[in-house]
Formats: structure tokens, sequence, C-alpha cells
């Protein structure tokens, strides 16, 4: 009887923050333009290397958001560069990436080749600042992509409201000095499970009313403003994607 013992622990499940952080794309198509933009979400300062572009990708470089290198790969390229992403099927490229990336330390991800990853790419559902990620640790990407879309159905645009929410009452109350314990339960008092439902409804008095009665500090004006413009604005064009 075969052994079997999943890969998934391999990994080390982390967030980078990559804004203004040098990454490459090696590849010039469909599945690097989106690793591209992927990227570009996160602020990182994108270089693309492929001999041909998509045309999205082609978009981003004449308005400035990328920088494009026209040739194939050449060892030496990865210099200088925080992460990679290898988007290419030539596999003496590949193998020449992650030897030059396992000599250097960099981070790198070979599309559809976790043996030639130092790290690899959760299906992530995204609302706002809210992102839930899912890894099967290579095994099975179908079945990430799967629960993300499960994922996807039960958690709407008014979890990235409620996430921005609560960012904006984060400082008001680390501010007031209280133990780490302290800060804890005050976080923790604001939580409700009702909450989603009265965004969806845009309840602005409710929810007033409950973070007023829950926050031992009192609540700047502004900071009321903000959450009150938050929660009136319609799910469909609220910035929570």
């Amino acid at each position: 009887m075969t052994s079997y013992r999943s890969t998934a622990m391999r990994y080390f499940p982390v967030c980078l923050d990559l804004a203004a952080k040098p990454c490459l794309v090696i590849g010039g198509g469909r599945v690097a333009e989106r690793k591209a933009r992927a990227l570009l979400a996160c602020g990182a300062q994108v270089t693309i290397l492929s001999p041909e572009c998509t045309p999205g990708l082609e978009s981003l470089a004449a308005a400035g958001r990328l920088q494009v290198e026209r040739r194939a790969f050449q060892p030496g390229d990865l210099n200088g560069y925080l992460l990679v992403i290898a988007a290419t099927d030539d596999p003496k490229a590949q193998a020449a990436i992650h030897e030059e990336a396992e000599k250097k330390n960099i981070l790198l991800n070979v599309a559809d080749v976790p043996h030639r990853c130092t790290f690899i790419l959760p299906a992530v559902v995204r609302r706002g600042s809210l992102q839930i990620a899912i890894s099967t640790g290579g095994d099975s990407p179908a079945l990430a992509r799967r629960l993300r879309e499960q994922l996807e159905e039960g958690f709407g645009p008014e979890y990235g409201v409620y996430t921005a929410i609560l960012g904006l009452l984060r400082p008001v109350i680390l501010a007031a000095g209280h133990t780490q314990e302290e800060n804890r339960r005050q976080f923790e008092a604001l939580l409700d499970d009702r909450m989603v439902d009265w965004i969806r409804a845009q309840q602005w008095d409710t929810i007033e009313n409950h973070l007023i009665a829950t926050c031992r500090e009192p609540i700047p004006a502004d900071v009321l403003a903000a959450i009150r413009r938050l929660v009136l604005t319609p799910l469909d064009t609220a910035n929570t994607e």
C-alpha cells in the first residue's frame, strides 16, 4: 500500500506588505497579466519580462503602471527583486529561474509547478480589507477555487464595510492607552452578528446606537461621519471588493 503524506504543512501562511517593493513577473500571457494585476493591487512595483505581452499588459505599461522588458529570461535577471512569479510553460526557463532564486533566497512562485515554488498563491475572497485565503498546499487548486466560490456567496460586500468600520474604531480604542487585555475585550464587545444585516439595510441609527453603547471611548465626530458615509453608500458602488 502506497503511503501518502500531504505537503500542506510545508507552507507558512503569511500576508506580505508589497507596497513599493520590486516584483518581477516572467511571462506575458493571460496568467502573467492576472498575477501582475494582483501585485499592482497590493501597491507593488511590477516589472514584466517577456518578448510579447497581452493587450492588457500593454495597456498597463502605456499607463505607466508597470515596466516591461521585452526579452526572454537571462541569468542575473532576478537581481534586486523581492518576489518573482514565473508564468512561463518553458521547463528549461522554469529550472533556470528556480535555480537562481534558490541561490539568491528570492521568493519564487512558478505557476502550476509546486515543486519549483518557495511560496504558493491561495485562492482569495476579497471584501475591502477583509481577505479570506484558501489553500490546499498545492494538492488541489480546483478544490481551493470551489471553496472560494462558496465563500464568495456567503461573504458579500457588507463584510468589507463591516471591516472598514472596525478599522476606523481601532485607533480610537488604542489611543486610550488601556492594557492589551482591556483592548481585546473592547474589540470583541464591538462585534455583533447583526451588524452585517444592519449594513445591508443601511440602518445607520441602529449601527450608531450600537457603536456608542459598546465603545468605552468617545467616538470622534469625524469618525462617526466617516462610518455613516460607509453605511449609507450603496453596496453595489461601495469600494469593498
